[in-house]
């Protein structure tokens, strides 16, 4: 890990910082963040395959683009060499780690990203995450360790679970009723998934809880050693969003079992009486992050969360770059408005950042 520091700084320091290019793989946030990088005045670029380049391309977002026919090929030490000579900073989203892997991206990887590019393993590894969470002082939800421990709803995850495909509430009730819990399971995820898997996967089974789903996105300046709230959203989910829409009596005839693949995201504004809270939370995530790995968060980050009746703010999972549900809040959302006095949104706010840093002489402080 050292050695990769020392040579991310060498790269940095060799840059042209007049002819910096903001860069991202065509997938997940990039229209936000490469339309936000050219209201900044950066130049853009986008990396991926010929047929996705082409979105971008229409959306007019792109000033250059580097086509992979295939996205491991991030990884050769030709194409980060074209991306060097480019002075390119990337930003990484969810697709980094779903292509190239958190090992990769630490070890092999040797492109200056915007962010702490060691901190993503603890979004990828649940039990990583729930302990940065709960040292933080956030409240969670219990975790069960086996199917035979579940005494209340749960949901249960698994990895390769992309989107949030294949996750699926269980009940104790109706574990009661089976001969075989881990048989069960097993045609669960094979019915979710599309897929037959003959072998259970490693399951993170945590309690359910009641509320409303609120995904909470904050932005850590380390130029301004500042936690800023930047807005709420909720995930919109197939199939278990559709459910209000179906009798219950029909439900049950069909014998109906919800799953929770992500197709989109709405914008929430909460109630005042809450924000408090939730900028207590940031604040205490920033400062944590940064006793796991220097430097810390830097960027956007999201915490994902459920506010109960009583509204106790209950967080699940952490991700610890920008997500997708950002994208609702373009070209400005009220807290982000409120706060810069102008329309602000996640990629905007990312491409200020590097603009300030690059202004201060400070590129290496948000760079990893």
């Amino acid at each position: 890990m050292g050695d990769l520091r020392a040579e991310i700084r060498d790269i940095i320091y060799d840059y042209d910082e007049d002819r910096i290019t903001i860069a991202t793989i065509g997938s997940h946030s990039a229209l936000n963040i490469l339309r936000g990088a050219q209201e900044e005045g950066f130049r853009t670029l986008v990396i991926g395959t010929k047929d996705r380049i082409k979105m971008y391309q229409r959306f007019g977002v792109v000033d250059l683009e580097y086509t992979l026919n295939n996205m491991k090929d991030m990884l050769d030490p030709k194409v980060q060499d074209d991306l060097k000579e480019l002075n390119v900073i990337l930003i990484p989203h969810g697709s980094f780690v779903a292509y190239l892997g958190t090992d990769a991206i630490q070890h092999e990887l040797k492109i200056p990203m915007f962010g702490n590019r060691y901190l993503l393993p603890y979004e990828s590894d649940r039990k990583l995450s729930a302990d940065w969470l709960k040292t933080a002082g956030v409240e969670m939800p219990r975790t069960f360790e086996s199917l035979d421990d579940v005494d209340r709803p749960v949901i249960v995850k698994f990895d390769g679970a992309g989107g949030g495909r294949g996750y699926f509430m269980l009940s104790e009730e109706e574990l009661q009723k089976v001969e075989n819990r881990t048989d069960y399971v097993l045609q669960k995820i094979s019915k979710a998934t599309g897929k037959k898997i003959k072998e259970l996967p490693p399951l993170f089974i945590q309690e359910y809880i009641f509320g409303v789903p609120a995904y909470l996105h904050y932005f850590y300046s380390p130029l301004k050693e500042e936690t800023e709230f930047m807005g709420v959203d909720r995930r919109y989910e197939s199939s278990v969003d559709n459910l209000g829409r179906i009798p219950a009596s029909k439900q049950l005839e069909t014998n109906i079992s919800p799953t929770y693949t992500v197709v989109g995201n709405i914008p929430i504004v909460l109630r005042e009486s809450l924000i408090p809270k939730v900028l207590e939370m940031g604040d205490n995530i920033s400062k944590r992050a940064y006793e796991l790995a220097e430097p810390g968060i830097v960027g956007p980050y999201c915490l994902e969360t459920m506010i109960t009746e009583d509204l106790r703010i209950i967080a699940f999972e952490i991700s610890a770059r920008i997500v997708a549900g950002t994208n609702v809040w373009i070209p400005s959302n009220p807290y982000a408005y409120i706060y810069y006095k102008e329309p602000m949104y996640a990629g905007k706010r990312i491409a200020r950042e590097i603009k300030n840093a690059l202004r201060d002489g400070m590129l290496g402080e948000i760079l990893t």
